[in-house]
């Protein structure tokens, strides 16, 4: 193999259930990534792992292989009532769990292992109802499953597998107070096995790992760079009234396949996503009060390539599993180093190529400093020419409806003027 981000180590070197080893080839799988080469030998005979590794380099699918073994090698005794819960995979965001969940689905479809979900947002009685039906693996986000749990929806006294993804992110978005409840009432770290996985095994991941899990290896996984190598990274300095004609000017230059272009305030996403509808851009717009349904619509469409083109909030710049991004635009340069990494991180998964540009207009370049000392390395100065700046029609207005309690709104803005609007839009 020359690709060094695949390994020469076969699935099928691996002693897996053979209903298991079925849905991996389901999948087109042959071939391990480096992740999944160093962390099922050591999973796969039950020992604890905390693995470190960079986005996109496969390592949800080491986890759910190792979870799968695990359960269908033990299986759950046989009695009356609901099926116990098992094994319970903890993620920081909805979108990574609904990620997890697709391609669990994916992997263990001839395991007969039953799935359930947990997450905000939505489907609150349908979940309860799935969890209470029994569930052999549970994937969700913190408070959720705490809810369920504190109303006897289940029990986490015959867990035998937890997996606590993207430990680092649940530190700074807070739940590990809520990740600590739940592991101190599952059985003792040697009655189980725990998997972890961040992207950085920081001193409170650690820490985290030696007090809740059982003698875990490490496996390290990192590149020369600490940005996917296959990323192409370039920065511009606009003036701030420049940045969407740049924006225009340079979309209108690339082939786009998907793009993903970042600002850090929820008010500029909707003037950018508003600007790129009304120069014939049909741009999905991503933001933190999207009401679930709606995020999980237009999350769709991106993926599927109905819409080319995703204006976000850093609400999206971690946890979400888009293949096939070929650029990232920081449209706003995001006010912290490890922000940047994550966004980039969405394109050159897996190995593949993408380009990342970033706009260090008046407001935001000053983090610029920090985000070169974060990533060990300079980025690429490219110089603004007059026609790289064309003038735009007008944006789309969006037609706001009245705000509901808890809810939110998302849209999609539909290029072209006036006639193929969308019904909550006309043209400016």
């Amino acid at each position: 193999m020359t690709d060094k981000h695949i390994t020469d180590i076969t699935f099928k070197s691996f002693d897996l259930p053979a209903e298991l080893q079925q849905g991996i080839e389901d999948t087109g799988f042959s071939y391990c990534t480096p992740i999944q080469a160093e962390t099922l030998p050591i999973a796969l005979t039950g020992k604890d792992v905390s693995g470190q590794a960079q986005t996109g380099t496969g390592k949800t699918a080491a986890f759910l292989i190792a979870t799968f073994a695990n359960l269908l090698r033990k299986p759950a005794a046989a009695g009356q009532g609901p099926r116990p819960l098992r094994a319970i995979i903890l993620a920081p965001t909805r979108e990574l769990a609904l990620q997890i969940h697709r391609d669990a689905e994916k992997i263990g479809v001839h395991t007969g292992l039953e799935l359930g979900l947990a997450y905000g947002g939505t489907g609150y009685e349908s979940q309860r109802c799935t969890l209470e039906d029994g569930v052999d693996v549970l994937i969700g986000t913190p408070g959720r499953i705490i809810d369920y749990f504190k109303q006897g929806v289940f029990k986490l006294n015959e867990i035998q597998v937890m997996v606590l993804d993207e430990a680092d992110r649940m530190f700074d978005l807070g739940f590990i107070k809520d990740i600590r409840y739940l592991l101190r009432r599952m059985p003792q770290p040697e009655l189980r096995q725990s998997l972890l996985f961040s992207a950085t095994l920081s001193h409170r991941v650690a820490e985290l790992a030696y007090e809740h899990m059982n003698n875990p290896q490490p496996v390290k996984i990192e590149s020369e760079m600490i940005t996917a190598d296959k990323v192409t990274e370039v920065v511009y300095y606009p003036a701030r009234e420049e940045k969407i004609p740049l924006l225009l000017g340079l979309l209108s230059t690339w082939e786009v396949k998907c793009a993903l272009v970042f600002v850090n305030t929820k008010r500029v996403a909707e003037k950018v996503a508003a600007y790129l509808g009304g120069n014939g851009h049909e741009t999905a717009l991503l933001t933190g009060d999207v009401p679930q349904k709606k995020r999980q619509s237009l999350l769709r469409r991106f993926t599927d390539g109905e819409l080319k083109i995703m204006v976000a909030t850093d609400v999206a710049a971690r946890g979400l599993h888009i293949p096939d991004v070929s650029h990232v635009i920081n449209f706003d340069l995001p006010q912290d180093a490890e922000d940047y990494v994550h966004r980039i991180g969405r394109t050159a998964r897996a190995g593949a190529k993408g380009d990342a540009i970033s706009f260090a207009c008046d407001e935001y370049v000053f983090s610029l400093p920090e985000i070169e000392d974060y990533i060990a390395h300079k980025i690429t100065v490219r110089q603004i020419s007059a026609d790289m700046l064309p003038k735009p029609q007008p944006p789309l207005k969006i037609e706001r409806r009245p705000r509901r309690q808890g809810g939110g709104r998302g849209s999609s803005t539909r290029g072209g003027r006036s006639g193929n609007a969308s019904p909550r839009h006309r043209s400016g």
